[in-house]
């Protein structure tokens, strides 16, 4: 089993606007084909972010924060076990500092023990500390359970939240959620990271303080792009702050020391850096341990304590990369059993990692570009199955297992998430009935064109266009993630010489006109040489390793080119 993949052109669009004059037409019209008619629409600044005007549930939200900062109250944020919650987890307590409050305490579920966000069995042990108030960050919309305890045992609870929401919400105190229904806040993009920021906000709007919450802004922008929420012109304008805050090395001290772990600069960090490599280190935490550590991490002031938790991030790392290998290499040897026609895949090893079910579900859905998700025992020998969904455009994941729970009521016992990830529970009997309810589903919304991985081109360089000059502007001349794709090229080369790296990686020099280009196809090693002239999709981008004006190709797909026409 393998995706269909076509390389497909964007529309050209021609800016409009007014742009920097050291910015080079390319890049104006690169902005333009995303949406971005002038410089201010494609790298929003600070002062364009949205007020919270019409954000459900904020002025609530901000009523109980200042009461309890007025009464000395016990403050309690409970985050979630990825880098959303993890940072949302740090921009609270930090952020509620500032603001006044002096007790804050942390908490956050453990994936293996608790299971996902605020449960009755995390209440119970959260009791012996105390609380008057829970503040619930990038989790609770759907912690029906949870949130009874907590108010069973006299505690206020307020939720914030990006996740959708089902068909009733939790008896909490209040909860800002810009997904939920009626609410008129014009982005309904943020991360969870976002929401509790914009609460901050508000509170500091409220209490009439003067508190620097910009410097929180390095942990928005991180825990955002690792989110892979879309990022929207609200976003963008978060994630621009942030970066400006980290390439400045004015990130707190825990980010500068996983930036450092992962041999990333600051000075040039991009949101790929993030993306691929300080995001995954704080998740790998809450994949295989306890994300206390990550969000430790994020909270100490201490440069030395930094590089201390960011050391045990890292071998964390390392030890996630060697589950994750082993379990993909399993779902490839399941997947070679089945007949190439399912509409969507789901999986199972009762040996797998709950923690990195998720990373194995996005390696399945990028290999064959379809739904995909991985189930493993929530703890070893159980029963009960926790899976992680992965899902393509046009695939709206949460809302499939919505109706597969209405068709088969008590199947799912619970589930929640986004249009393109979610995560459920199953018990291990149930999982045929689920498999085939769900390819039911599957059959029915997809389409031969939705399960076609098209790769949106911005066309084809110019030869001249070849240079560090173009490689350091795409760089650094937007902010690229989810819903705002980096740029990319296609185009018809000569294969002058290649060498195959590792086990699966392939190194090629490139020629187009007079033109001799250094390109690398991570993964591209196919056991057998390459076409003598290929069609490639690529990225144009500085080569760190050669350094001075040297610049690659990073190499997205390769295909045969085609043939030139008879004289």
């Amino acid at each position: 089993m393998s995706a269909m993949r076509r390389i497909q052109r964007r529309e050209s669009a021609q800016p409009t606007g007014e742009w920097p004059s050291q910015w080079p037409p390319l890049l104006q019209r690169i902005h333009a084909a995303r949406g971005s008619q002038d410089a201010g629409a494609a790298m929003p600044r600070l002062a364009d972010l949205l007020p919270p005007d019409g954000m459900h549930g904020l002025q609530a939200a901000v009523t109980l924060l200042q009461d309890a900062i007025a009464r000395d109250a016990r403050i309690l944020v409970v985050g979630d076990f990825d880098c959303d919650g993890a940072t949302a987890c740090a921009v609270g307590v930090r952020g509620l500092r500032m603001l006044g409050a002096r007790q804050v305490l942390h908490a956050v579920p453990n994936r293996i023990v608790h299971g996902y966000g605020l449960t009755p069995g995390l209440v119970e042990e959260l009791a012996a500390l105390q609380p008057d108030l829970v503040v619930t960050v990038d989790h609770g919309i759907a912690c029906h359970a949870g949130i009874a305890a907590a108010k069973a045992r006299g505690w206020q609870v307020l939720v914030t939240d990006h996740h959708l929401p089902g068909d009733t919400l939790p008896a909490a105190d209040a909860i800002v959620d810009p997904n939920q229904a009626g609410d008129a806040f014009p982005s309904q993009a943020l991360a969870g990271v976002g929401v509790m920021f914009y609460v901050l906000l508000a509170l500091r709007a409220r209490l009439g303080v003067q508190a620097d919450l910009t410097s929180l802004l390095d942990l928005v922008a991180v825990g955002t792009v690792a989110d892979m929420v879309p990022l929207d012109a609200n976003n963008r304008a978060l994630v621009g702050a942030g970066m400006r805050r980290l390439r400045a090395g004015q990130g707190c001290a825990g980010l500068r020391a996983l930036i450092e772990a992962a041999k990333r600069r600051e000075a040039v960090l991009t949101t790929a850096d993030i993306g691929y490599a300080v995001g995954p280190r704080i998740n790998a935490a809450g994949r295989l341990e306890d994300m206390g550590i990550g969000i430790e991490c994020l909270l100490t002031d201490d440069p030395a304590r930094a590089r201390d938790l960011a050391a045990v991030l890292q071998a964390i790392n390392e030890e996630r990369r060697g589950v994750q290998q082993q379990m993909t290499d399993d779902a490839e040897a399941a997947l070679a059993q089945l007949s190439g026609s399912e509409a969507a895949a789901c999986l199972f090893d009762p040996d797998w990692h709950p923690g990195v079910v998720g990373l194995v579900a996005s390696k399945l859905k990028e290999r064959l570009h379809r739904p995909a998700i991985a189930f493993a025992p929530a703890e070893p020998g159980s029963a009960t199955l926790r899976g992680s969904a992965r899902s393509i455009p046009g695939f709206h994941i949460r809302d499939a297992l919505a109706l597969v729970d209405a068709r088969h009521p008590g199947l799912i016992p619970r589930f929640g998430g986004h249009a393109m990830a979610a995560g459920l529970s199953l018990q291990v009997d149930d999982l045929p009935t689920f498999r085939q309810a769900l390819t039911c589903v599957a059959n029915d919304w997809l389409t031969p064109e939705l399960l076609t991985d098209t790769l949106q081109s911005d066309g084809a360089l110019q030869p001249d266009e070849f240079s560090i000059v173009t490689a350091l502007a795409l760089r650094d001349g937007g902010h690229w993630g989810q819903g705002y794709p980096e740029p990319l090229f296609d185009g018809e080369f000569e294969v002058l010489g290649f060498k195959r790296v590792g086990e699966t990686h392939l190194k090629l020099e490139l020629g187009i006109g007079s033109k001799r280009l250094n390109a690398i196809h991570f993964g591209g090693w196919e056991g057998a040489p390459p076409q003598g002239r290929v069609r490639i999709a690529y990225r144009l981008t500085p080569d760190d390793y050669r350094g001075g004006d040297a610049i690659q190709l990073v190499v997205v797909h390769r295909e045969a080119a085609t043939p030139s026409p008879p004289a």
